[in-house]
């Protein structure tokens, strides 16, 4: 870790929140001369900091610790490069369409991959009233159920995030031609389900 290259970053964050020095030490619990050192690249902040300096800076704190914030690559709206990121502590749900770095929880999250083919037998898909009504026979218990449903084609995606003891079903409008991803607690991420 380079001190210099992460106290410029520190001070450049620090400008663009339009805080002093002093607005900084205090939000964290330091010292302004502190923040000051760190700036000239004299010091390096505590680990007992960092999480609170990367929340109110709001950036990945692994990125203020390297010096610099790698930016994503342009989002070129491509639905088919779709990925999914499920938290394994909260398990929140989070989408992208081009590549991106995803933390949550502190953690940095890798895409899942579709490892799951739902068979045939497993689900059911009917017309009803100009939408989809979709059925999958699984569990829907504490520890294994169903986590979401995302029905994807052209330039949408139609989420449905699920809990426990809710009924394995959910309805789409009807849009020939997409794909439906299942996400299963056990199973993981199935592969795409033309539709």
């Amino acid at each position: 870790m380079d001190c210099a290259k992460t106290g410029k970053l520190i001070a450049q964050l620090r400008k663009e929140k339009e805080f002093t020095q002093q607005n900084l030490a205090d939000a964290i619990g330091v010292t302004n001369k502190t923040v000051s050192k760190w700036e000239c690249g004299l010091g390096f902040p505590d680990s007992s900091v960092w999480s609170d300096l990367s929340q109110i800076l709001g950036v990945d704190m692994m990125q203020v610790m390297e010096g610099e914030i790698t930016a994503n690559e342009p989002d070129i709206g491509n639905i088919n490069r779709i990925k999914f990121y499920v938290c394994p502590v909260c398990s929140n749900v989070l989408i992208s369409t081009g590549s991106s770095t995803i933390y949550c929880c502190g953690k940095k999250l890798e895409a899942v991959k579709s490892t799951w083919e739902v068979e045939e037998s497993e689900y059911s898909v009917e017309l009803m009233d100009m939408d989809y009504y979709v059925s999958l026979k699984h569990p829907m218990e504490k520890n294994d159920y169903i986590l979401f449903f995302a029905y994807v084609k052209n330039d949408r995606v139609y989420f449905y995030r699920m809990y426990p003891e809710q009924s394995s079903e959910v309805r789409f409008p009807m849009m020939k031609g997409g794909k439906l991803y299942v996400y299963s607690t056990s199973k993981g991420l199935s592969k795409a389900i033309k539709i």
